[in-house]
């Protein structure tokens, strides 16, 4: 099998698993049928195929183009031959997913994939953190032994893939990407802004949820994030349109020329979190979002849009693992790049229905919440580490997943999450990094096209031609240095929230 019919045959994989993961998460099936995809599309990542791409990468010169082309179908493959002997286990997640319900005190019912929007808009403290418990003990005896025991599977399996020793080595080898280096990075960030975190927390909680606990619960967290306050400013009639007119303004198509459809609307059994579902690249491209009310469905909306438009505009000449594989840092900092326009005076000013003298509480709101979320992805990685690492013993996870993230934001979780709040193959770093390199793309947009780089007609062009249609070819930080000449740091992102805390 040649390097080409590999590429032919993944791409026909990928699109087929990618279309029965838009329909079960989207809400447009119950479950999804897996395994037939990866019975008929067994070829594609075989044997035959692994060892041509072995051979490819171990004869392939260092920082060479054929050593990165070769490289990213080495991932995908042992990615691939994981996953189909995980999918029976998932199928039965999504199948869970999509159907279970939380028996509540009062007889009724919450459908699990509802319960995170409930409680983010709940405004009692005990109401919410009953439905947390009732989730929990659902969780606790449903979900999380399911989840545990594929994270536990996908740790043997891509040990014994012989890539390298050990799970965290053979990511760090495929994703040339250094974990123990990003982990360093994320302990001085927590480090450096501790003074600064607990000094706001303590008042939005007050000012907020009218809460003064020592021991705020991620529930609280949910509710205290919503921002209800600031609802009237983000009404859902407007949101879909005055995206779109930022983006025409910016001088590109809000969908890619039709290459991307909009789904936003509610529907039982579609998940609470949103996602990008590219089927085909750059052909056809599904964002899906359950709306919660208010900004956090505009960020979400701007946050998958940025996806969106990514997968929509790469060059369709680009083979196949520059168009489907790669760095996902790249495209999710696309995502906070354009998400990131909540954060910006002028951007709120244009789109948005917030008073003028409501500015610097909503950016102030922003940046507590963009240093929340720094945090617990610092504290998500340092966990999933010690997870994938083999230190730490499976039956000691739950008490140090809660007292890991209890270090880095303050909020009491679930020990029943310690193994459904993992995102697997180290996403976590993909989110920090993209952080990173947002801040990066946003300073270059500012040098090049002005503060309102996002209504300059000359950006969007520059974006998609510069960005999006190199597809995921480069990593991060090969990226962050051709179109800023700077390093990926946590620098930028410090700044910026001291500057939205003022």
């Amino acid at each position: 099998m040649s390097l080409d019919q590999i590429r032919t045959r993944g791409e026909a994989f990928l699109e087929d698993v990618s279309r029965e993961y838009h329909a079960a998460h989207a809400g447009l099936k119950k479950g999804a049928d897996l395994q037939p995809i990866y019975a008929r599309h067994a070829g594609a990542y075989g044997p035959e195929a692994m060892e041509e791409v072995r051979s490819a990468y171990d004869s392939a010169t260092p920082g060479s183009e054929d050593h990165r082309s070769a490289r990213l179908l080495l991932d995908w493959l042992v990615g691939s031959q994981v996953g189909r002997e995980l999918a029976p286990i998932e199928e039965r997640e999504l199948t869970w997913e999509g159907s279970a319900s939380i028996a509540l005190p009062d007889g009724t019912a919450e459908p699990y994939q509802r319960v995170a929007i409930t409680i983010s808009n709940s405004t009692n403290a005990a109401e919410r953190r009953a439905l947390d418990d009732a989730r929990v003990k659902l969780v606790a005896a449903e979900l999380a032994p399911l989840k545990q025991e594929r994270l536990q599977r996908e740790r043997d399996l891509v040990e014994a893939a012989g890539i390298a020793p050990s799970y965290i080595g053979t990511f760090e080898a495929l994703a040339a990407l250094s974990l123990s280096d990003l982990r360093a990075q994320c302990e001085t960030f927590l480090r450096d802004t501790q003074g600064m975190w607990d000094d706001v927390k303590p008042k939005f909680l007050k000012e907020r949820l009218a809460l003064t606990t020592a021991e705020p619960t991620r529930a609280d967290a949910l509710a205290l994030f919503r921002a209800r306050e600031f609802d009237g400013a983000f009404p859902a009639e407007a949101m879909e349109r005055e995206v779109r007119r930022q983006v025409t303004e910016m001088g590109a198509s809000p969908d890619a020329e039709g290459r991307v459809r909009y789904d936003t609307g509610d529907r039982d059994g579609k998940r609470s979190r949103a996602f990008c579902s590219p089927v085909r690249i750059p052909e056809e491209v599904h964002l899906v979002i359950r709306p919660h009310g208010g900004q956090n469905d505009w960020q979400t909306l701007l946050h998958e849009l940025g996806h969106a438009l990514h997968f929509g505009n790469a060059e369709r000449s680009l083979p196949f693992e520059y168009r489907w594989l790669g760095d996902n840092s790249v495209t999710e900092g696309y995502a906070m790049l354009f998400d990131h326009r909540l954060k910006s005076e002028g951007w709120l000013r244009r789109y948005t229905g917030l008073d003028t003298a409501d500015i610097p509480a909503f950016l102030r709101s922003s940046g507590f919440e963009e240093l929340h979320f720094l945090r617990r992805y610092c504290g998500k990685l340092i966990y999933e580490m010690d997870l994938y690492g083999g230190k730490v013993p499976w039956g000691a996870l739950p008490e140090w997943y809660v007292e890991t993230l209890w270090r880095a934001t303050g909020f009491r979780y679930q020990r029943a999450d310690a193994f459904v709040d993992v995102d697997p193959g180290f996403y976590s770093a993909r989110y920090l990094r993209a952080w990173q390199l947002q801040a990066l793309l946003d300073e270059t947009l500012t040098e090049r096209f002005n503060d309102d780089w996002w209504r300059n007609p000359n950006a969007g062009p520059w974006i998609v031609g510069e960005l999006f249609g190199h597809g995921q070819r480069e990593l991060a930080d090969e990226q962050a240095m051709r179109v800023s000449g700077k390093a990926l740091g946590f620098a930028p992102l410090v700044r910026s929230i001291e500057r939205m805390l003022q």
